[in-house]
């Protein structure tokens, strides 16, 4: 059975007004290091996939190059995040996190999740995954529709279940 236009339409301006609801938490979210606003979450999210230049890191995070750099030279003043030679491109540098910078993304990942968690205090385990199923099978096809057009979409998020690199 098809998705009627209104259907598809509804679910649309769900996501967008969820988007923007999340966007506007994003600026009340505690802050858990004095070196890392939450615009810089992003960054930190995107550097904790593995090292790359500030050029890829803009481009991950649909954001442009200057104010990535910005970022990326706090977050190294405060210790968060190590710039080093691009080992396949001497003349370049890329960016890593430090212990630090992980034990600040592994606290940002446990607030959202606590906060997470008391939002769908009246929910059960079901409906969330559920939810969440239903969710990342949307995000599957949204992937496709945009590397089908050439778009380089941004990295999955990080998932605190797995063991990430020190």
């Amino acid at each position: 059975m098809t998705v009627s236009k209104e259907s598809a339409n509804e679910l649309f301006l769900t996501l967008i007004r969820i988007q923007k609801l999340l966007l506007a938490a994003r600026h009340h979210a505690p802050a858990v290091h004095p070196g890392a606003d939450t615009a810089a979450y992003p960054i930190l999210f995107a550097v904790a996939h593995g090292l790359q230049r500030v050029s890829d890191i803009a481009g991950s995070i649909h954001s442009d190059a200057s104010t990535v750099s910005r970022h990326v030279t706090g977050l190294v003043r405060h210790g968060l995040l190590a710039k080093a030679a691009d080992p396949t491109d001497r003349r370049a540098q890329v960016v890593s996190l430090t212990s630090e910078g992980w034990d600040v993304v592994h606290e940002i990942q446990a607030k959202r999740a606590g906060w997470f968690q008391e939002l769908l205090a009246d929910w059960q385990d079901d409906d969330c995954d559920e939810l969440s199923r239903r969710l990342d099978a949307l995000s599957t096809l949204l992937d496709a529709s945009l590397r089908s057009r050439g778009a380089a979409p941004p990295p999955r998020p990080l998932d605190p279940t797995q063991e990430t690199p020190r």
